[in-house]
């Protein structure tokens, strides 16, 4: 029996049933705040041009909308093989830098297999990266953009998950260099899972989250670390966006485009204190 690693924010953080997540999952799309339209996936494009996003994890009656946005990018730009999902560890559990290499994650929409292939790769571009299932067991930010995937794809594509709770900017950019060696010549895209600024005033999180998207969008990874750093801007995910723009600009993206960027009081109402989402996509 594989080892089954199952949704621990199913009916939290996103629909339970199958047929409700299908809905909340299209109105997502349909929402004024995401593509307003449903995607069309194009099967036929190859090579893909996307090599990355960023996408948002909050429930997704708050950010959806906005991941929505990158996940109708990915639908135009055609099918990926493998997924690479690099999320915070909001949790405290397992490695420092852990990875699954076999077994499948399940959701209401079904089971995703984990690529042993290319975990195996990655693991052997880089000593930093564990072995580990205890720190996904309870982590939802690479659980969230599981059923976006499933919704465009169904079960035909499969994933890497790998859990950050170290967020130094060494151990970011080696990760993001072992994915270059890695994924060289696989049809797979890198999917950074962070929101932004957490708990502070809307215009002082636009503020601040608008001058680090600017860095991601310059593909600066120094610059955009430097700043998180120096403005303390909580962005959870940071070292995976760090990592993201160091594969981009590895692989030589010629582009990283800010898709959309809104906050919790968009949604809420209440603007005193809001978190932040973003959705950029890199492009060869």
């Amino acid at each position: 029996m594989p080892t089954i690693r199952r949704p621990t924010v199913a009916s939290q953080f996103y629909e339970g049933d199958a047929e409700a997540l299908r809905a909340q999952i299209s109105s997502c799309f349909l929402h004024t705040l995401g593509p307003k339209k449903l995607p069309q996936v194009n099967f036929h494009i190859h090579p893909r041009r996307i090599v990355g996003l960023i996408c948002p994890h909050a429930g997704y009656i708050y950010s959806g909308p906005v991941a929505a946005s990158a996940f109708y990018e990915l639908a135009i730009d055609g099918k990926p093989d493998t997924v690479v999902l690099l999320g915070p560890n909001h949790t405290g559990y397992g490695s420092a830098l852990a990875l699954m290499r076999e077994g499948v994650w399940r959701t209401p929409l079904g089971d995703v297999e984990v690529d042993g292939g290319l975990a195996d790769a990655i693991l052997h571009e880089t000593s930093l990266v564990d072995v580990d299932e205890l720190a996904h067991r309870y982590e939802h930010s690479i659980e969230v953009q599981l059923p976006f995937l499933q919704f465009l794809y169904g079960d035909a594509f499969k994933i890497v998950p790998i859990c950050f709770q170290l967020q130094d900017y060494d151990s970011a950019v080696e990760v993001g260099m072992a994915l270059v060696e890695a994924l060289d010549a696989t049809n797979t895209v890198v999917i950074a899972s962070s929101d932004m600024t957490h708990y502070e005033p809307a215009k002082v999180a636009e503020a601040k989250d608008h001058a680090a998207l600017k860095a991601v969008t310059d593909m600066d990874a120094k610059r955009f670390y430097g700043m998180v750093e120096a403005q303390n801007i909580t962005a959870c995910g940071y070292a995976p966006i760090t990592s993201l723009i160091t594969y981009a600009t590895g692989v030589n993206a010629q582009e990283a485009t800010l898709l959309s960027y809104h906050n919790s009081g968009d949604i809420t109402g209440d603007h005193s204190s809001v978190v932040g989402y973003a959705a950029v996509s890199f492009r060869k």
